[in-house]
């Protein structure tokens, strides 16, 4: 892309400026600021739109007893099972396993520190988690 194609189009995100590559007169690559690209912005705002309804349906699903409370802390920081698994080394499908509340209410103290420790609240938080 040329220099003076960079696209400046206003945006959502117009406190936030992006750094480019453009090709300059000479045919060089330069940085150039740009203040956002309109079809960038679309995209950006659909998939939070799509991540904002996961969230909400999840959160339905714990309301209802259909999902345990760790499924509800999955969502909320847009990780899936596998992911947790990596950070704290509880196998993926014990996690998922987890996601049901029978056996998430049957769940260990040092499993429950594990998954409230990892995602930063108390225990207490874990189990009754204060969902918007």
């Amino acid at each position: 892309m040329k220099k003076t194609k960079v696209p400046q189009d206003k945006t959502s995100l117009e406190t936030i400026r992006e750094l480019c590559y453009a090709v300059d007169e000479n045919g060089q690559y330069t940085k150039v600021q740009s203040s956002g690209w309109e079809a960038k912005d679309t995209a950006l705002n659909l998939a939070w739109e799509a991540l904002n309804e996961e969230l909400r349906q999840v959160i339905e699903e714990v309301r209802a007893g259909r999902l345990s409370p760790l499924a509800y802390y999955l969502a909320k920081n847009q990780m899936d099972a596998k992911m947790l698994s990596g950070y704290i080394g509880i196998p993926s499908r014990k996690i998922r396993k987890h996601t049901i509340p029978k056996h998430f209410d049957k769940l260990d103290e040092a499993t429950m520190q594990a998954y409230a420790g990892f995602f930063r609240v108390t225990v207490e938080e874990l189990k009754h988690p204060v969902m918007p």
